[in-house]
């Protein structure tokens, strides 16, 4: 499926959709990993190219420090998603998912609060608009 999606923000909009469709069916209030479950099925069923749970590194001087940073799903090599069951998106997860986009060269973030009793009010974007080198 994720071959005719021409670029991060058409995925980001189908990724969207998918995370509203699971929240109409099931609400707020569950465990984060029933949410995880629900979206690598919604991903299996359309075939999109995702990979689950994911370490990525941090530089730190130069120097990478391996399997730091921990990522719910990376879909497609474009979109990262954070999957959360808070009360509300922080700045600590927006500031999260910045410096790992940035730092792996991924174009947009996508932070998903399923505990959001609308949920297009839990979904934040993060965009990395500095040009990759």
């Amino acid at each position: 499926m994720t071959e005719y999606l021409n670029n991060e923000e058409e995925l980001a909009h189908v990724i969207i959709g998918k995370a509203i469709e699971i929240h109409k069916q099931l609400g707020p209030g569950l465990p984060k990993k029933v949410y995880l479950q629900c979206l690598e099925l919604e991903f299996q069923e359309d075939s999109m190219d995702f990979q689950y749970n994911q370490f990525l590194p941090v530089s730190y001087k130069g120097l990478q420090i391996a399997d730091v940073i921990q990522l719910d799903f990376i879909v497609a090599g474009q979109v990262c998603i954070e999957v959360i069951t808070d009360t509300d998106v922080s700045d600590i997860n927006i500031q999260r998912m910045l410096k790992t986009i940035r730092s792996n060269d991924f174009k947009l973030g996508l932070i998903i609060n399923f505990n959001s009793t609308l949920l297009k009010n839990g979904i934040r974007r993060v965009s990395n608009n500095r040009p990759v080198v």
